[in-house]
């Protein structure tokens, strides 16, 4: 059982491509010279100095009960700016308010106690999502705030970028997108990532990738059984509110049309299901 577990396992890496965070993370995870060469492309630039690149970075929000995240590659450079890049297959995982709430997550963190403002430096949260999320046909989308009434930029510093990752031009880009979406390292344009996506699929990082799938698979079943048993928790405390609504109007003489009334206003039951509890917890 434990061998075809890590034989399923290992079809699942073999069919993995960098649209799969667990593999991108893995591969630009530390990866100054790969992370620049996407950067550069992505953004037209080829000054930015990369210092350092963390894959999985966990950001814990500052508010009690607040919802914390998890970007895919975090990266610094030279000038202390931020870039999150993430990768989304789905269009439901990059919707534009997730990329407004990961770049104020970015932000928050940038200024110490006494720092004036001026000193916040720019932000750039990129999604490459498989599909054309934005749906105008563009290899790539700028996201800046703007002035509305003069069309001038805020010049805020937050930056938001979108990457078709359906475009296959024959440019940089097309190309990068093209090797994103490629299952083996032979069929890709950049050689400098094809080294890296075959260490982890195919050489001496492969069994860290297997590892890397099957705790994402533990952790994926783990979330699912505790909304599970917190969907049960919930089923569980309104049947017995209902029983207590339902013994304490009885006990106060109420009706049964007076009860039914009351389980419609209050747990917006139908009719027909108050009338059927109301029966299964008197008939004794």
């Amino acid at each position: 059982m434990i061998l075809q577990d890590r034989q399923r396992v290992g079809k699942i890496v073999d069919d993995m491509t960098l649209f799969d965070d667990d593999l991108m993370s893995q591969v630009f995870d530390g990866n100054i010279p790969a992370t620049k060469l996407i950067l550069s492309i992505i953004l037209k630039r080829d000054d930015i100095e990369v210092i350092s690149v963390v894959g999985q970075k966990e950001l814990n929000n500052p508010i009690a009960e607040g919802r914390n995240i998890k970007l895919d590659i975090l990266i610094k450079d030279k000038a202390d700016k931020y870039y999150d890049i993430e990768v989304q297959r789905s269009n439901k995982g990059a919707i534009e308010k997730r990329a407004r709430f990961y770049s104020s997550m970015m932000d928050s963190r940038m200024l110490l106690e006494g720092q004036n403002f001026g000193e916040l430096r720019e932000s750039y949260v990129i999604f490459i999502t498989e599909k054309d999320y934005l749906g105008y046909g563009l290899p790539s989308y700028t996201v800046k705030r703007t002035i509305m009434e003069n069309g001038k930029e805020f010049g805020d510093g937050s930056n938001i970028v979108y990457v078709n990752g359906s475009y296959r031009g024959d440019d940089p880009i097309g190309h990068l997108m093209h090797d994103f979406s490629c299952e083996s390292a032979d069929d890709f344009y950049y050689r400098e990532l094809a080294k890296d996506v075959k260490h982890f699929k195919e050489m001496g990082g492969r069994d860290n990738m297997c590892d890397a799938v099957e705790k994402y698979a533990q952790d994926v079943a783990k979330e699912y059984a505790k909304e599970v048993a917190k969907e049960v928790a919930k089923d569980v405390a309104k049947e017995t509110a209902i029983k207590i609504t339902i013994e304490n109007f009885i006990e106060f003489g109420q009706s049964k049309e007076e009860i039914i009334s009351r389980l419609q206003q209050k747990f917006g039951l139908a009719a027909d299901e108050a009338k059927k509890l109301i029966e299964e917890y008197t008939k004794d």
